[in-house]
């Protein structure tokens, strides 16, 4: 098939691709990425407005490995983060359980974060299953983001922006807005093999997600994949069709996107039983 080609994949990308040795590189690249942004802004005298994810996840110290190195004003800073899981009851899971991205961002960002740097508690922002349109009004009164940073899940989702068949264009994906969702069976595969080990049953089925609208609408898209089942999904991403069955092909059309790869995922997948 077309989409799992042996050939160097940075050969063939339509779209700026970078691969890297190791995923250490790939979370350093994307913290000086994040790093850079905010330091060329506050120059200019601009707020730095972002979407950024979960996963990958290790970044964020890295980020805070620079500011430690090179202090930065981050008083004009906005991290909206793009989702959180939710119990059944649409409700958000705790923030101390093991799973919650709202906690990991605590844990790994806001307090090791070093002094005095002016970042605040306000300029972090989640998805509230209570009101999820008010993420969006938040973001469009600060002009929308600068940058999305993504990962891409198993079945080509952007956030929790989960892979839909022969129900919606591509323009009525594009345009789909912060909400609360159901979690494919692919998702919770792949998660609970990723974080718990294989534990299907403690996966929430529900979470709520920063819309592929708000993505879409960013500046710039910049996506990295670091995990070994990447390899097909990278391909899928960059040379199967544009379809909301893959929401990450969609991106392709996006003005300024890019994608950095370790050199693991740029690898071919290799087909055998093990």
């Amino acid at each position: 098939m077309e989409i799992y080609t042996g050939d160097p994949i940075d050969e063939r990308s339509p779209i700026p691709l970078e691969i890297v040795e190791t995923e250490v590189d790939l979370y350093y690249r994307m913290a000086y990425s994040l790093y850079l942004l905010v330091d060329n802004n506050n120059r200019a005298g601009r707020d730095t407005v972002v979407i950024m994810p979960v996963g990958p996840v290790f970044q964020y110290r890295r980020f805070i490995f620079f500011l430690k190195q090179r202090p930065l004003d981050l008083s004009k800073l906005h991290c909206f983060f793009m989702d959180e899981y939710l119990r059944e009851d649409g409700t958000l899971i705790d923030s101390d359980d093991p799973l919650s991205f709202r906690g990991f961002i605590q844990r790994e960002l806001i307090e090791p974060m070093p002094e005095p740097t002016g970042f605040r508690s306000d300029q972090v922002y989640f998805p509230d299953p209570d009101d999820p349109a008010r993420y969006d009004r938040r973001l469009e009164e600060l002009g929308g983001a600068e940058v999305c940073y993504a990962g891409v899940g198993i079945n080509g989702h952007l956030a929790f922006n989960e892979a839909v068949k022969d129900r919606m264009s591509v323009e009525e994906f594009r345009n789909l807005p912060t909400r609360l969702v159901e979690l494919t069976q692919q998702t919770i595969t792949i998660n609970s093999n990723t974080a718990l080990g294989g534990a299907l049953e403690v996966v929430p089925r529900r979470a709520v997600t920063v819309g592929f609208r708000q993505i879409y609408e960013s500046k710039a898209i910049r996506i990295y994949l670091n995990r070994p089942w990447q390899r097909a999904v990278v391909r899928k991403m960059l040379f199967g069709p544009i379809t909301p069955a893959f929401p990450a092909s969609i991106v392709r059309s996006h003005p300024d996107v890019s994608v950095v790869v370790t050199a693991e995922v740029a690898a071919p997948p290799r087909f055998a039983l093990k």
